[in-house]
């Protein structure tokens, strides 16, 4: 069992689900006449959009299948897609220990380092969208940051505006930016970050074109860890042969095959104006934009990315090995289970998922699965970055309901939590490495390597609005985030001692 085209046709173990399609045929089609481009070869990408798109295949709804274009880490295809023909092995892992396999072969080409071709396929009248999963950091772009010489682009966000032009020259055919990336409007920021690009290179003509176009909202969701070592054993002793795992120079972490979980959720805003996959037979919510709003704030804001953030900040805190890990302390249960409930009363209800069966599934079954093996170390990455929104969010919408925030216990505890990590110190005293972090405001530096119980002037921090969304101070709890920063940096244990006193 390799992945390989030619082996598709060999006889492979109970299991291990095989393409339903012709895929030389399908590579032939997309690469006469390509519909969709993806920038971005991770594995969310690969296990759970490019599955979308086989089912497609596999169904008949659609003949052609996904180009991808790597801009990041180029050492992704090299290593993770050309060796394998461009097929990976999706692994689902369910929480009863069951796993689902699957030869995934939608995607019919991937290169990365050729701005030139790039702009080729853009330029195709036969694309429909060009879809983005390049993580929220990849969409910060001011005019000075800019590369005023299009030749000389650098950035994804650089090459897509370098692709458009050359469509705009071409015909200026409409077309549909699809930004799959986590974080709130992102359709939004994609559309200022890309005629931010335009403006920037004093085209006004084009700048008009880039406005004119097509930035869908989304919302996805799925648990991907990186590649496990546990689950190549698993394949090794199968049979199936590709199961080497890699670490390119930039930190990515690849392998043949990619594992996540079992739950999946992809909510688009439908406004495609050169046609699109028939994506909602594929499990694709297709909706307009202001349930995807409501459903984004749902997850984001209140039933998932604040509570993983939460479990791992404090799971790094105790020095547990996963996410699973942290589900087995009751007291970071009950800790999330609180900032869910202060988070939900000012959530909206996205009418297409209902958010308390959202939340349940997400405390009873996926945070628990044994089987992810997902680290807090990989969710506490760029942390500052997701506060705004994650946290923020819910102060704001709280304070503008007039809603007080006296009786808030979760949220505050939770920033005083992620000050006393950027000390950079576990539980215990001993020094931890932290994750990545690359846009953290200077003002944080002083926290790291502050010793234990020693005092620190928290106000330039707590004020900032960049950072939480809002001044903690004007929204009733900079004082009392100073208190318990004091308490859980205080000694040794003291997060833990605090942790037992959380009441709700």
């Amino acid at each position: 069992m390799k992945l390989k085209i030619e082996n598709l046709t060999a006889e492979w173990k109970s299991g291990y689900e095989l393409p339903k399609f012709d895929v030389p045929e399908m590579i032939a089609r997309t690469k006469a006449a390509p519909t969709w481009l993806h920038m971005g070869a991770g594995n969310i990408f690969r296990i759970f959009v490019a599955s979308a798109q086989q089912d497609l295949l596999e169904s008949g709804q659609t003949d052609t299948g996904i180009i991808v274009y790597e801009a990041y880490d180029e050492e992704i295809i090299a290593k993770s897609f050309v060796p394998y023909d461009n097929l990976m092995l999706g692994v689902t892992l369910n929480a009863d220990g069951s796993t689902k396999k699957r030869v995934i072969a939608s995607v019919a080409d991937a290169f990365s380092n050729d701005s030139e071709r790039l702009a080729q396929i853009i330029a195709s009248p036969s694309l429909q969208l060009i879809s983005l999963t390049i993580t929220e950091k990849g969409y910060t772009v001011t005019p000075e940051t800019v590369c005023k010489d299009p030749a000389q682009a650098i950035t994804t966000l650089e090459q897509i505006a370098l692709g458009l032009l050359r469509r705009f020259e071409t015909g200026a055919c409409p077309i549909a930016l699809v930004s799959m990336d986590n974080f709130a409007e992102n359709g939004s920021q994609l559309a200022k970050s890309i005629t931010t690009i335009a403006t920037a290179r004093r085209n006004d003509s084009f700048t008009e074109y880039v406005k004119s176009l097509k930035y869908p909202w989304t919302m996805i969701d799925n648990i991907t860890p990186r590649p496990s070592e546990s689950v190549a054993k698993i394949l090794a002793a199968e049979g199936f042969e590709d199961t080497q795992i890699t670490e390119t120079v930039k930190h990515t972490f690849v392998a043949p095959f990619v594992n996540a979980e079992a739950a999946k959720y992809l909510i688009i805003e439908d406004d495609f104006p050169n046609g699109r996959p028939s994506l909602e037979k594929a499990g694709v919510y297709m909706t307009n934009r202001e349930t995807v709003r409501k459903a984004d704030q749902m997850k984001v804001c209140a039933c998932l990315n604040p509570l993983h953030t939460i479990l791992a900040i404090s799971g790094m805190l105790l020095n547990y090995p996963t996410i699973s890990e942290c589900m087995k302390d009751e007291r970071l249960v009950k800790f999330i289970r609180c900032a869910a409930n202060e988070a939900m009363t000012v959530v909206p209800h996205p009418g297409i998922i209902d958010p308390a069966d959202f939340l349940n599934e997400v405390l009873t079954q996926r945070f628990p699965n044994p089987f992810i093996p997902d680290m807090p170390a990989r969710i506490a990455s760029d942390t500052s970055q997701k506060i705004p929104i994650r946290f923020g969010v819910t102060l704001k919408e709280r304070a503008k309901k007039g809603l007080p925030t006296a009786d808030l216990k979760a949220i505050p505890l939770f920033i005083a939590l992620w000050l006393r990590y950027r000390m950079g110190t576990d539980d215990s005293g001993m020094k931890m490495e932290l994750s990545p972090d690359p846009n953290l405001p200077e003002a944080l530096n002083i926290l790291y390597g502050l010793p234990l119980g020693k005092s620190v002037e928290l106000k330039p921090i707590l004020s900032n609005e960049n950072l939480f969304g809002i001044n903690l101070y004007e929204a009733g709890l900079g004082e009392k985030i100073e208190k318990l920063f004091a308490k859980l940096s205080a000694g040794t244990n003291a997060v833990s001692d605090e942790l037992n006193n959380l009441s709700v």
